[in-house]
Formats: structure tokens, sequence, C-alpha cells
């Protein structure tokens, strides 16, 4: 059955990084389009990236600062968020677009 497992969320202040991973199986990862999606408290989820195959693209929040990378070997999808904002607090979700399936989320809070 098709799993996806998201890590690597945590707290951090302002400015720091973090890297979350999403591992995939059960499926033939390479031919998917995957995302990355986050909802904040009381807000509508929205989308933080999407892989088109190896093309990326970001949403406007974080283009410059967010960097979304896949490991078809590893079956992986990995996101650095650099320069990270109070505004990026959020539950993030990995996404296979085209089986519209979820991952479980995993927290990020940013703040002093």
């Amino acid at each position: 059955q098709v799993q996806l497992v998201e890590s690597g969320g945590g707290l951090v202040q302002p400015g720091e990084s973090l890297r979350l991973s999403c591992k995939a199986s059960g499926i033939d990862f390479r031919i998917h389009n995957l995302a990355w999606h986050r909802q904040a408290p009381g807000a509508q989820r929205e989308l933080v990236a999407i892989m088109t195959g190896r093309k990326a693209e970001y949403a406007d929040s974080v283009k410059g600062r967010f960097t979304v990378t896949r490991d078809n070997t590893a079956a992986t999808l990995d996101l650095q968020m650099n320069s990270l904002k109070p505004e990026d607090t959020a539950v993030y979700y990995c996404h296979i677009v085209d089986l519209n399936f979820w991952g479980q989320g995993t927290q990020v809070t940013v703040s002093s």
C-alpha cells in the first residue's frame, strides 16, 4: 500500500533553516508529480512547492528561500527551508498530486 512519511519538522528561530523529508513507499516514485503543502492554524491548506518531473515551481511567499528536490532512487522528496519567518509556521504535508494521496504532516514552528 502507498505510504508517505514526513520528517524533519521542529521549532526554530526566525532566520534559521530546516530540511523536511518525505519518504514514499508502495509506488513507482519516478512517475508521479509531487508537492509540499502547508496549513497554518485557522487557514486553508496552501501549495508551497510542486515538482512536475524535474521541474520545480514555488509559491511566491517562499521563492528564493525554499528549495524542493527529489531522489527517485531513494523515493524521497525534500524541502530545504532557509531564512524561515514566523509566517512559515504550519503543518507541512507531502502530496502525491496525481494520486491525491497525503502524508500525515510534520509541524514547523518559527518563533523567537
